[in-house]
């Protein structure tokens, strides 16, 4: 199963692969650059199914817990100060994301969209410690009734050249759906208030839809 922000690249990738293997089967006499110029030729196709995958998860929805919204590598946990929403101190996760990991961002909890903006920006590398304020990005509030109000910001790396973020303001979203699609390497800030219970360790490989960063009775 792919996911509908791949369509377009899947398509002219598609075209390219085909258009690759029919000219070089009818153009290219020499057999072994031929071969090679085929196999450079699926390869590429086959990155780009990789990349744009989006697997089935089965969420069971719950209130008292948070998911992780994407899969990669728990790079932060720690009290820092989140000046764009809140103002004041709060508990943060980032989530780092390498080009192989599955990019779909799914919301890590339901609720009521407070707040969605985006923001132009750089792209520094993603573990940098200025991306959070400097890449591109889009930031989106969820007010959950057990956690209250929670903030994720999607970052883009130094690669990534395409956020897509689906949080409309006023919206009720549900745990586990899709939330949006980071093009490339990059990384996922979760902003959660202070003494939260955390489930997650540093370097531990988080699972979309599926780990459980947070819990709360």
């Amino acid at each position: 199963m792919f996911h509908k922000e791949g369509t377009q690249s899947i398509l002219l990738g598609t075209i390219f692969t085909a258009v690759v293997l029919l000219l070089s089967d009818n153009f290219i006499d020499t057999n072994w650059l031929k071969m090679v110029i085929q196999i450079a030729a699926l390869l590429v196709l086959i990155i780009i199914l990789q990349f744009f995958r989006n697997p089935k998860r089965n969420v069971i929805i719950n209130d008292s817990q948070i998911l992780a919204p994407v899969d990669g590598k728990v790079v932060v946990i720690e009290e820092v100060y989140e000046g764009e929403y809140f103002k004041d101190k709060r508990l943060q996760i980032s989530i780092f994301m390498s080009p192989i990991n599955v990019h779909v961002t799914r919301y890590g909890l339901s609720g009521l969209v407070k707040f969605s903006k985006y923001h132009p920006g750089k792209f520094l590398v993603a573990w940098h410690p200025k991306a959070s304020e400097e890449n591109e990005r889009t930031t989106i509030v969820i007010e959950n009734n057990t956690f209250g109000e929670v903030l994720y910001r999607q970052i883009a790396g130094a690669l990534a050249r395409r956020i897509v973020n689906y949080a409309e303001e006023g919206t009720t979203v549900v745990q586990g759906t899709d939330a949006g699609f980071i093009k490339f390497g990059s990384r996922i800030d979760i902003f959660l208030p202070l003494g939260t219970p955390i489930n997650v360790t540093l370097n531990e490989v988080a699972v979309g839809g599926k780990t459980v960063i947070a819990t709360k009775q």
